[in-house]
């Protein structure tokens, strides 16, 4: 197995760790803290029986992060806890695993946080059952283990020596290092280096277009997508290099960052770095028009109307496409309200690009600001991948295998 020090500092995954009720519940203490030295970030997730073991704020204070029990609590940030919970993780740890939350696991019941966020989770899960040798050994609880490994599921076998209830035999806890190790190799065997060697350079987030020192023209971008796609392709190893406008959320640790609030600005950091770029994908949503002049002085509210004179800014994917060498591949959106397929289509041709993506933000599930999305992917032969909604983390992902395999196809 990889070992917690050799992971160190190395990598930044997102762990979502369930703590279920046992008496070896404090020991997700200790996987936590060794998932934390190891470079990653923890959110917990605990049963309300195991609340009686351990304290949430035990897990908050050493986490940094809201724990959930109930995502009905009034204190709960997240209304769909469960959903953004599991979607923005790559791997769901559940230890300790009784054999109660085993065989809800195995049967598909969700009638509580945890057992609804394995439902939901998409990312590699490993489960560390503890429970008393007897149930452990019991043919439901094995039957239910045999499901979960059908299912794709990690198992880490429990150890053998006295339980708490003086019992010798298996079923204690296995140490949180080994646990913490093989969260690691399962880690590193679940993402890909296929784009070691590739140089990407991503436009994210909005642009602002001042009308004077106060205001200015802008959309809902949030970056949101543009981060999943260098998150997805640092882990995938790729080099990246992110031009940055307005976002409310914030760059994936070792992504460059470049910032650029305005279109001129963004076309202009663009066009400095886009010659050491391999691929280049224009997340960003960058303003059309710009107020031809800037008033000096704040607009004083005195007319019933303003006019405001516009003009076309800086086509920032166009330039790319128009000027790439060296086999760069060149990667458009198009956020759109209707005709999606047809009008993303059109702007592949016009632009002369490898690809698109078409992307209805008109839906509340893939719009702005969102944790989901749900596109269709059309490259230049035709060829289209239409993707149901997903998390941005899982699209980006998605979106990065087909450009690698415009890569592979000699592009």
């Amino acid at each position: 197995m990889i070992s917690p020090d050799s992971q160190a500092q190395t990598t930044r995954y997102n762990i979502a760790l369930g703590v279920c009720g046992g008496i070896a519940a404090y020991k997700a203490v200790e996987v936590l803290r060794g998932l934390q030295r190891s470079g990653c970030v923890v959110r917990v997730a605990m049963t309300k029986r195991a609340c009686e073991f351990v304290q949430p704020l035990t897990f908050r204070a050493l986490s940094g992060s809201h724990v959930v029990v109930d995502d009905y609590a009034p204190d709960n940030p997240d209304p769909i806890a469960h959903i953004t919970f599991s979607q923005t993780t790559d791997l769901l740890i559940v230890a300790p695993a009784t054999a109660n939350m085993i065989a809800k696991f195995a049967r598909g019941i969700a009638d509580d946080f945890l057992s609804s966020t394995y439902l939901a989770c998409t990312a590699p899960v490993l489960v560390a059952p503890a429970m008393n040798t007897t149930m452990w050994e019991h043919p439901a609880t094995q039957r239910n283990l045999d499901q979960l490994r059908a299912d794709g599921v990690h198992i880490m076998e429990p150890d053998a020596g006295e339980m708490a209830c003086k019992t010798i035999g298996p079923g204690r806890l296995s140490e949180p290092d080994r646990i913490v190790a093989a969260a690691l190799e399962i880690l590193s065997a679940s993402h890909k280096k296929d784009l070691a060697g590739e140089r990407l350079l991503i436009t994210v987030g909005a642009t602002r277009e001042e009308i004077d020192p106060v205001r200015f023209i802008s959309n809902r971008s949030s970056g949101r997508m543009g981060f999943a796609l260098a998150e997805a392709a640092l882990k995938r190893g790729a080099e990246v290099t992110v031009v940055r406008g307005v976002t409310t959320v914030d760059p994936p640790l070792g992504a460059r960052v470049i910032r650029a609030l305005s279109a001129e600005e963004m076309a202009q950091a663009v066009a400095n770095e886009s010659g050491n770029a391999s691929v280049f994908i224009g997340a960003a949503a960058i303003a059309d028009y710009r107020p031809v002049q800037r008033a000096e002085e704040k607009i004083k509210k005195s007319e019933e109307r303003l006019t405001l004179t516009l003009e076309r800014t800086p086509d920032v994917l166009s330039q790319v496409a128009a000027q790439k060498t060296n086999g760069m591949l060149v990667i458009g959106f198009a956020a759109e309200t209707e005709n999606v397929v047809d009008n993303a289509a059109a702007k592949l041709k016009s632009k002369k690009l490898d690809a698109i993506i078409a992307n209805d933000v008109s839906r509340a599930d893939a719009g702005f600001d969102v944790a989901t999305n749900a596109v269709v992917i059309i490259t230049r032969d035709g060829n289209r991948v239409e993707l149901p909604v997903m998390s941005k983390r899982e699209t980006a992902n998605r979106i990065l295998d087909v450009i690698t395999k415009l890569r592979s196809n000699g592009n």
